[in-house]
């Protein structure tokens, strides 16, 4: 099995404020485990975290890492959410700085 550094993805647009922290945690694992959104079996996904509207996903095989990357536009839905989220996702590193994470996070 991989380490758990090359399992992981960065999730960055994730919504503040609309649910519950442990509520948007199980919904993202929700989206992640979905086949349609590339996803597959996740380990584990660390929210919240230091950096706002940001998120960590580590799947089960990191296969399922390269997948999701692939993956063109995910949208996070979920009828407990007011509306439909656009997620950016990257590849995690080890030394991911928040200059990195605001990147990710600058509209398209």
């Amino acid at each position: 099995r991989a380490a758990k550094p090359t399992r992981t993805v960065v999730v960055a647009g994730v919504p503040e404020g609309l649910v519950q922290d442990e509520v948007l945690a199980d919904i993202l694992t929700i989206h992640f485990q979905k086949s349609r959104n590339n996803g597959g079996d996740v380990e584990e996904v660390t929210y919240p975290t230091r950096d706002r509207g940001v998120a960590y996903v580590t799947f089960e095989d990191q296969e399922v890492v390269e997948s999701v990357l692939r993956k063109d536009e995910h949208q996070l839905e979920d009828r407990r959410l007011s509306q439909p989220c656009p997620l950016r996702v990257a590849r995690y590193c080890e030394h991911v700085s928040s200059f990195r994470i605001h990147l990710l996070l600058l509209p398209l």
